[in-house]
């Protein structure tokens, strides 16, 4: 079974009976506004949080690693109206696995008509393909869903895909009665200055490749990483050891998101500790001074993502410093 296109014309594999659909494929940036459209439209419905912008859609394509919209993507319309799409990439595991990612997009007014199973599809057709060049690995394709998510985890369900972990969205609700921990003997904060990215962005790399489904981080992500809207140095909590990091957690605000939401949220993540200093109450203590950096911002709570089942005990660690457990997310694979 194969997705073949013709002209801009995408012949999907599988037929949806609609008046006035058609599938093309990408038409550059002149579909980055119909992207946010669809992103946004669906938001509200799937109980996702985020904001989209034309830039954002724009910053991340330029930066796409492993994936080629001009091959890798699908696009339904109706009537000349864009109401979904997709896109598929693949990644090299630190364990050797490849997998092979993808999601669909589609306006809740369009979907149980076919079309997402159509765009799932060709997703799984095109992926194959490139699955049939890499070398022998074990193989599978990769899928996460909010637990709010139920059209996204219904499709995936539906066609074989298996709940495989499983994280955890947390907030600490107020930044109220902050403990005063010290820092372990040895190590002192330093401000980040531009010499150092490299060097704290080499030290996160590093301490993640022990987590689950740890991807090789390219080069390409450092330099979307530097670009992001949400890159704040100055709110960063570093701790050197010497000339090494030890540990870190890279603070933020999205402001854009408070905007939408109505609320003063910092963010405490890429909390990461090396090895040699781990089991110190470093990331403890980290996570403290980053609830006050955020507070002095003149935020009044902190989120964070987590792994829920992380061998570092992160979880407990999370709740023991006021986090709590708002949502669910869950990592969906298949082997190819």
């Amino acid at each position: 079974m194969q997705a073949l296109y013709l002209d801009d014309t995408l012949v999907m594999p599988v037929s949806v009976d609609l008046a006035g659909l058609r599938f093309r494929g990408f038409r550059g940036a002149a579909d980055y506004a119909a992207i946010v459209a669809v992103i946004e439209g669906s938001k509200e419905v799937d109980g996702i949080e985020r904001v989209s912008s034309v830039d954002d859609v724009a910053r991340t394509y330029e930066h796409l690693v492993n994936s080629n919209p001009a091959t890798d993507m699908s696009f339904a319309e109706v009537n000349g109206q864009v109401v979904g799409y997709s896109r598929v990439w693949w990644e090299q595991l630190v364990d050797g696995a490849r997998l092979y990612g993808h999601f669909v997009y589609l306006l809740p007014a369009f979907r149980g008509q076919g079309i997402e199973n159509a765009l799932l599809v060709f997703n799984e057709t095109r992926l194959r393909q490139i699955a049939a060049d890499h070398p022998a690995s074990p193989q599978y394709f990769s899928c996460w869903a909010s637990q709010s998510e139920t059209f996204w985890r219904a499709l995936l369900e539906g066609a074989g895909y298996q709940a495989v972990r499983h994280g955890f969205n947390m907030v600490r609700p107020d930044l109220e009665n902050i403990p005063d921990l010290p820092l372990p003997a040895g190590l002192e904060l330093r401000p980040a200055h531009p010499a150092d990215y490299r060097t704290i962005w080499e030290a996160a790399r590093e301490a993640f490749r022990d987590h689950w489904g740890m991807v090789e981080w390219p080069e390409e992500q450092y330099a979307e990483w530097r670009e992001l809207p949400t890159f704040m140095p100055h709110l960063w909590q570093v701790a050197w050891a010497g000339d090494e990091v030890a540990g870190m957690v890279l603070n933020f605000i999205d402001e854009a998101e408070n905007t939408e939401y109505g609320r003063q949220r910092g963010y405490t993540e890429t909390i990461c500790v090396r090895r040699p200093w781990r089991r110190l109450g470093l990331a403890r203590a980290l996570i403290a001074r980053s609830f006050q950096v955020l507070k002095d911002q003149g935020m009044t709570e902190a989120a964070l993502g987590v792994d829920a089942e992380n061998i570092s005990g992160a979880l407990r660690l999370y709740q023991s410093m006021g986090f709590q457990v708002v949502k669910q997310h869950t990592a969906y694979r298949k082997p190819l």
